[in-house]
């Protein structure tokens, strides 16, 4: 049985970092993209980063760059999501997901989220 599961959310300060997790299994997870994405109450799903199979390239969308660091360790099965100089729009449920591209309509499985929030 397939399974993403998140760690590693909770509460944090405007400035401070956080680095979530996310064990896979139930699939060999060298074979796909993982990435991550956010959901904001009262928003829609929010691509966040990717990563390829390898690890050795990355995508992020334009509001974490520069402040996010994805990355994954293939002999583990997980994948892990560094987050630092957090802002208060950073507020989110984190998930997860496995795709077979970089791109957001290519993913398609999700972990059930862990959340992130941050006080001003």
């Amino acid at each position: 049985q397939e399974q993403l599961v998140e760690s590693g959310g909770g509460l944090v300060q405007a400035g401070g970092s956080l680095r979530l997790s996310c064990a896979a299994s139930g699939r060999t997870f060298s074979n796909y993209v993982m990435g991550w994405f956010r959901q904001a109450p009262g928003k829609e799903r929010e691509f966040v980063a990717a990563i390829s199979r390898s690890g050795g390239t990355t995508y992020y969308s334009g509001s974490v760059k520069g402040r996010f660091t994805i990355s994954r360790d293939n002999a583990k099965n997980t994948v892990y999501l560094q987050m630092d100089s957090l802002k208060a729009e950073d507020t989110a449920v984190y998930s997860c997901a496995r795709g077979y591209s970089s791109r957001p309509s290519d993913f398609i499985y999700w972990g059930q989220g862990t959340q992130v929030t941050v006080s001003s």
